[in-house]
């Protein structure tokens, strides 16, 4: 049995994707696999109550461990609805002593293949491990990169949804310092800007599979010669069909999102469920539509098409 440790970040509010989040990654996991899972939440959010915690005995290859975060990044900048918690993967090497390596995850994703092979990954010297946000076809974060964060864009820039974590590094180098340093500041991306500005050109970088978000998934549909060059095709037909779904833009248990039927689908059968909470969004999205002229419909179908990749 191979023990691989996850850590996420999450309050009360997220408590419902976390458990679909979860269920994916248990469901996905190969029988050799033992996840030891980690959270790191706030003071005021208690989950001794939580259903989170039957999901060790539903499933059997998992620990499940809280730990309470005090006085650390508070008052740190928060937009897009992105709280405080989401600066806690920065301290996880001092949070978690337990490994010299760990893999992170946000909630908002689902996750349909076992993450052994990312936590066995040599990460030599680099801090991290993640998914570029691929400037190279995307003007406007290159723009970003260059003009505000003030990084060489072709060193990339790597989004932090998923990463592999090289802590015994990070804590050799003194890196939690400057990270908490640089959390004082009011970065638009938050966490991401700051492993990014501090980390650049320290990130071992992996395909899309690991972490496709809204706009990768976007590239490899509308641009899909190009990110087949750079990831080659192998790996884009994985991420379409077996990678991480990161639902880093709308969320699918609030509204209509592309691959919001992959996340519908585990929600379903997991533990979590509830039909009157699914029958009450439904019914929302239904009047929505019904609002709507012909001509939005269309459009709406066109921008959140179905995900013809899963298997």
């Amino acid at each position: 049995m191979k023990t691989v440790p996850i850590l996420f970040t999450f309050d009360a509010s997220l408590e419902l994707a976390a458990g679909v989040c979860i269920t994916s990654l248990l469901e996905n996991a190969d029988p050799t696999t033992f996840y030891d899972i980690f959270v790191l939440h706030g003071p005021a959010c208690d989950f001794s109550k939580s259903r989170l915690n039957e999901l060790p005995e539903h499933y059997g290859n998992c620990r499940l461990t809280f730990r309470k975060v005090e006085g650390e990044f508070v008052g740190g900048y928060e937009v897009r609805g992105i709280p405080e918690t989401a600066y806690y993967r920065l301290l996880a090497p001092e949070l978690i002593p337990e490994y010299g390596k760990l893999l992170y995850s946000d909630v908002d994703v689902i996750i349909r293949e076992d993450l052994g092979k990312y936590y066995d990954l040599d990460l030599g010297d680099n801090y991290f491990a993640g998914v570029d946000t691929c400037p190279r076809l995307r003007p406007s974060i290159r723009k970003y990169v260059t003009e505000k964060a003030g990084l060489d864009w072709q060193k990339g820039y790597f989004y932090s949804g998923n990463l592999v974590i090289n802590s015994a590094r990070l804590l050799a180098d003194g890196k939690l310092k400057e990270f908490r340093e640089l959390g004082r500041n009011a970065y638009l991306y938050q966490d991401m800007d700051i492993i990014n500005i501090s980390c650049n050109g320290r990130f071992l970088q992996l395909g899309p599979s690991f972490c496709m978000t809204v706009q990768l998934y976007d590239l490899m549909l509308d641009r899909r010669a190009d990110m087949e060059e750079i990831h080659g095709k192998e790996e884009i037909e994985r991420a379409l069909s077996c990678g991480i779904v990161h639902y880093n833009g709308a969320k699918p248990w609030k509204e209509a999102c592309p691959n919001m039927d992959i996340w519908w689908s585990c929600y379903r059968r997991s533990i979590f469920f509830d039909e009157r909470f699914a029958r009450d969004f439904w019914t929302g999205q239904r009047d929505k539509l019904e609002t709507l002229s012909l001509s939005k419909r269309i459009k709406l179908l066109l921008r959140y098409p179905l995900d013809r990749h899963q298997r």
